[in-house]
């Protein structure tokens, strides 16, 4: 027996999983500038910190591009649910937006990881700067 669900229960992610995409894009434009500056840098004056850190935005902007990518799906199996919903299918409906919601979940699993990475990278600055000022 499936539960049933009404065209309001998927709109109510609409709003939600809209900031998240804003925040998610957000972080990638952050990182697109980022990235560019550390471009010149990294002509101007190749060295080994620069690569770490190239090696580190990679990583976590393929984090934030899987981050989009499985909550653009989850908005669209939620678009999919209410059409499934409005052609009566309830039983389908109720396994997409299922499914939907374990899209957002990873979306959100994976922002967390990528968060973590993000701390981990600032605070090897923060102990650089640390260094050296005790050195001066």
């Amino acid at each position: 027996m499936h539960e049933q669900i009404t065209l309001t229960t998927p709109a109510l992610l609409f709003s939600a999983i809209s900031l998240i995409l804003l925040a998610y894009t957000n972080r990638f434009m952050g990182y697109a500038a980022l990235i560019r500056g550390l471009h010149e840098k990294f002509k101007a004056n190749p060295n080994e910190l620069l690569k770490g850190q190239i090696a580190n935005l990679r990583k976590r902007l393929y984090l934030t591009k899987n981050m989009q990518i499985m909550g653009v799906a989850s908005l669209f199996l939620c678009v999919g649910t209410m059409f499934l919903i409005f052609v009566g299918e309830q039983g389908i409906a109720v396994w997409m937006f299922g499914i939907a919601l374990i899209m957002m979940i990873v979306s959100l699993g994976i922002s967390i990881y990528e968060i973590q990475i993000s701390v981990k990278a600032l605070d090897l600055h923060l102990s650089d700067m640390e260094h050296e000022a005790t050195e001066t």
